[in-house]
């Protein structure tokens, strides 16, 4: 699945969002001012008002093109969204302060229950609008590209290996010459999805050396440095020879080396076919409500064109909203954000990989079941 597969500009982009066949003004917490304007689907719905979105850094990149590209095709909409981390945008959704979150990591059992008190007796659900693979970045002087494995990612990570001529980086990288250069490892401060993807791909393929359970928040008991927000690390790995993070790779690209990650007996390059692969290998999780699309990874393929270390972000919306000019704004610009046009404007912004036919069909039906209170 290639990004090239929906090409279209950013006109289409635009046309495609005028098209929608939908009416709304507004949203519970934030709204325009502009009274509802309602035309006919043949004459190509416009929408007005305010939409709130809080949650994941990593979608960054690809937020600013949908918001722009969504605004240009109507003008009287606006979209904010603030990239505060994934934890941050679970408890915005839960808490009712905003109409929709940004999560790399999806709900859990116990976030889907509490969901029930704003989103209605349906509760939330996890959309997924946006696939990317994390890069294991570092700051190592004449060196861009290493091989690295699961347990020595780990030990990097855990602080067991603390130079990068260590024995086991140089068995994995023949022929490289590695500085005697003391490893400064780089975590997320905030509650982070990607910290959350990350952390689970460590516990599940070095589960002798991460031993502590995938989570959002690093743990605490490891030393290093810290940073907020996909662009805090990078940048402090930037600043710092011989760190080194893990960030979307959207972040990362010509600013830092990458690994390639060994699957199997290969060592697989990052990019977005690569990422695109590991999700097709997922699961749907169990025992979810109708229109939850959360996927369960595998961590631990085999497969050498899957690249496992990737994250689905979400965006996390109310099945039922208050009002319906909140319920139809939010599936005007969700139903943009998961066609061809707005998977594109994506690709196209962050190099993340565009949803798969199956999958996009299946969250388009899952943003048409979005409604108000009756």
């Amino acid at each position: 699945m290639k990004a090239t597969r929906f090409g279209r500009n950013a006109a289409i982009a635009v046309l495609a969002v005028g098209a929608l066949a939908l009416t709304a003004c507004g949203s519970d917490n934030a709204t325009g001012n502009a009274p509802a304007a309602t035309q006919s689907a043949a004459a190509g719905v416009k929408v007005t008002g305010t939409l709130t979105g809080i949650g994941s850094s990593a979608q960054g990149a690809a937020m600013d093109a949908w918001k722009t590209n969504f605004a240009s095709a109507n003008p009287g909409a606006t979209v904010q969204y603030s990239p505060d981390g994934s934890g941050a945008g679970r408890k915005a959704i839960l808490d009712g302060s905003a109409q929709f979150a940004g999560s790399d990591a999806y709900l859990t059992d116990a976030e889907l229950a509490s969901s029930k008190t704003k989103c209605g007796t349906d509760g939330a659900i996890n959309i997924p609008v946006y696939i990317s693979p994390i890069a294991v970045a570092f700051n190592i002087p004449n060196v861009k590209d290493l091989k690295l494995d699961a347990t020595t990612v780990a030990k990097i990570f855990r602080g067991q290996i603390t130079n990068w001529n260590d024995p086991a980086i140089a068995a994995l990288n023949a022929g490289v010459t590695l500085p005697d250069l003391k490893v400064t490892p780089v975590n997320r401060s905030d509650d982070s999805g990607t910290t959350q993807n990350f952390t689970d791909y460590l516990a599940a393929a070095a589960p002798s050396v991460w031993t502590d359970k995938a989570a959002g928040v690093w743990p605490a008991s490891l030393k290093g440095e810290n940073a907020k927000g996909t662009s805090g690390v990078v940048k402090t790995v930037t600043d710092t020879p011989g760190a080194v993070t893990y960030a979307d790779d959207s972040a990362v690209s010509g600013k830092l080396g990458t690994a390639e990650i060994k699957v199997g007996s290969d060592f697989v390059k990052i990019s977005a076919d690569a990422a695109a692969k590991a999700v097709e290998l997922g699961k749907p999780v169990a025992g979810r409500p109708t229109g939850d699309l959360s996927i369960k990874l595998d961590r631990t393929t085999t497969d050498s064109s899957a690249y496992p270390v990737v994250l689905v972000s979400y965006h996390v919306v109310c099945t039922t909203y208050d009002k319906q000019a909140t319920a139809d704004l939010v599936k005007a610009f969700e139903s943009y954000v998961v066609s061809d046009a707005g998977q594109q404007a994506a690709a196209g912004s962050a190099k993340s990989a565009p949803l798969s036919k199956a999958l996009q069909d299946k969250a388009k039906a899952a943003v048409d079941s979005i409604k108000a209170k009756a």
